[in-house]
């Protein structure tokens, strides 16, 4: 009998876990998650995962059991794509078999054995004598199980280590489903200002004109002879720098690629952080063409979401 726990900033184990299980669909996951699973045998898993680049697997475990290294690494890499995880393996005291000093029995009978082929003339050893002899009193932790102990431990230990995985799987999904609700918001907010910067460009448009002509009045006035193709050609350059309308387009695009992928039931990090990256160059060139108070502030404020969004993002696995 086991007992496995996850931790999450959300505490419950019902909700995206209960679904997850249910309908055996992977869902967004974070990076960030911890869990925790025991046994009557005294084995212990703790498990602990934070952000990372890729996936970066640190096991602690206890004397003796270091063959259980390469397996425990791949039942970690085989449910776990992207996170820095700590995993430690602790004993309790049913499973660290008895405590002090140990006769190591098969050395001490081998040695008796030989005592008693000695010749008579040679007096016998003494049994203070024989537990003096290197090796027949050990400590009990280095007492090394036979084969098929050892074996059943293990298998144990993996097998404790599978229920402790299935928590802290349970945990990051149901940060990830905390982080996708928050990132939907700010995609709401994105598209928002994005509409208001496209209703400010309608109005801006009779603006421009109407300083334009202002301009071509004032020249026309001042008697500076000013060809009319060149004239076309300058206003024509003046309308192109400042259309910002690709650049809508390109952000409305990003907004349904990003919602897009935070539905999706598959490791969507590294593509909305690319994304992000693709956002903020939108709205970096916005602001450069704006040419307008109300579509700088426009422009900043789409800054500002967009780097919170990616804040988010970088706890995606």
């Amino acid at each position: 009998m086991s007992t496995a726990v996850a931790s999450s900033p959300l505490a419950s184990t019902t909700g995206s876990a209960l679904l997850s299980s249910m309908t055996g669909v992977a869902l967004l996951s974070s990076m960030t998650g911890f869990s925790r699973a025991s046994n009557a045998r005294g084995l212990t898993w703790e498990l602990r995962s934070v952000n990372g680049k890729g996936l970066d697997v640190r096991l602690r475990l206890p004397s003796g059991w270091d063959a259980l290294e390469l397996a425990a690494r791949d039942l970690i890499s085989r449910r776990l794509s992207r996170g820095s995880i700590n995993a430690v393996l602790s004993l309790g005291p049913e499973a660290q078999g008895p405590a002090g000093i140990n006769i190591n029995r098969p050395l001490l009978d081998h040695l008796m054995i030989l005592a008693a082929d000695l010749p008579q003339h040679i007096a016998p050893p003494t049994f203070d004598g024989l537990l003096a002899i290197r090796g027949v009193l050990v400590a009990a932790e280095e007492i090394v199980p036979d084969a098929e102990t050892k074996a059943a431990r293990e298998a144990d230990a993996l097998d404790l280590l599978n229920e402790a995985m299935i928590a802290l799987v349970n945990a990051r999904q149901q940060e990830g489903q905390r982080l996708a609700a928050v990132m939907g918001e700010q995609l709401s907010g994105i598209e928002i200002l994005v509409q208001r910067a496209a209703g400010r460009v309608a109005e801006r448009g009779e603006t421009a004109r109407d300083r334009l002509r202002g301009l071509v009045a004032e020249l026309v006035g001042s008697g500076v002879p000013i060809a009319e193709e060149r004239l076309a050609q300058e206003l024509a350059l003046l309308v192109i720098k400042q259309d910002i309308r690709e650049e809508l387009d390109r952000l409305r695009a990003h907004i349904e690629q990003a919602r897009d992928l935070l539905a999706q039931p598959t490791a969507s990090g590294r593509r909305l952080d690319f994304l992000c990256q693709e956002f903020n160059r939108e709205a970096n060139t916005l602001c450069s063409k704006a040419q307008d108070v109300e579509l700088t502030r426009i422009g900043l404020d789409l800054k500002v979401l967009i780097d919170q969004m990616r804040e988010q993002v970088q706890n995606l696995e």
